[in-house]
C-alpha cells in the first residue's frame, strides 16, 4: 500500500507544482498530510489477492459533479492550502489498487 500512495502523492505533487500557485513548503505539507489521510482511509480497505475489490472506494475523482474529491480536501484542510490553489485539472480519476495506481 505505501508504494500505490506514494505514486498517487508523487504525481499530484507533480501537477501542484506545475499550478505555480503554492510555495515548496506548502506543497511538501499537503503531500504529506495526503499520504497520511490515504492511508488512514485504505487501511481495511486493501486487498492484493483481490485488487479490484474496494476499488471505488480507493478512487480519487474529480469532475464536474464532484469538484473536490474529500481526501483531497482534507489534505487542503489540514495544511492550510486553498482546495483552488491547488491547480488540478477539472477532469482527474486516479484508480488506487494492490500494485497498480493509474489515471
Amino acid at each position: 500500500m505505501m508504494r500505490e500512495i506514494a505514486a498517487v502523492v508523487f504525481f499530484l505533487k507533480r501537477l501542484v507544482r506545475k499550478g505555480e500557485k503554492l510555495e515548496s513548503d506548502k506543497i511538501e505539507l499537503f503531500v504529506e498530510r495526503l499520504a497520511v489521510a490515504l492511508q488512514e482511509k485504505f487501511k481495511g480497505h486493501w486487498y492484493p489477492e483481490s485488487p479490484g475489490k474496494g476499488q471505488a472506494y480507493r478512487c480519487i475523482r474529480i469532475n464536474r459533479f464532484h469538484r473536490q474529491d474529500p481526501d483531497l480536501l482534507r489534505a487542503c484542510q489540514e495544511s492550510g492550502v486553498k482546495y483552488g490553489d491547488l491547480g488540478l485539472p477539472r477532469e482527474l480519476t486516479l484508480w488506487v489498487d494492490p500494485g497498480e495506481v493509474c489515471c
